[in-house]
């Protein structure tokens, strides 16, 4: 699976983003689909996670509860494209944003090396 992340950029404080992460090679159907970030000199840490039946029917998802509420995970079955909604942006979420993904095996993982496949970052920048 090849991952690849976009949609970052600049955004004030109390703005809103829309991260994509588009997968080529298979679809994301019996996937688990990460969002991670990383600030600089911080380590790398979960965001928001999702898993989702091959047509969508059934779905999973879970958030850190720095994101609880502000951040959506999504999934666009036809684009086989996982969405990350960004909104109430704060300046701490400034930080360079991952997706990444594995096999579904049951719950979702908040743990990076559990996930074999991942995207290039895509930077998000929160001004106050």
């Amino acid at each position: 699976v090849q991952l690849q992340a976009s949609g970052g950029g600049l955004v004030q404080a109390g703005g809103s983003l829309r991260l994509s992460c588009a997968a080529s090679g298979r679809t994301f159907s019996s996937y688990a689909v990460g969002w991670f970030r990383q600030a600089p000199g911080k380590e790398r840490e979960f965001v928001a996670a999702g898993s989702w039946s091959g047509a969508g029917t059934y779905y999973n998802t879970y958030y850190a509860d720095s994101v609880k509420g502000r951040f959506t995970i999504s999934r666009d079955n036809a684009r086989n494209t996982v969405y990350l909604q960004m909104n109430s942006l704060k300046p701490e979420d400034t930080a360079v944003y991952y997706c990444a993904a594995d096999r579904w095996r049951g719950g979702l993982s908040q743990v990076p090396s559990e996930y074999a496949y991942w995207g290039q970052g895509t930077q998000v920048t929160v001004s106050s």
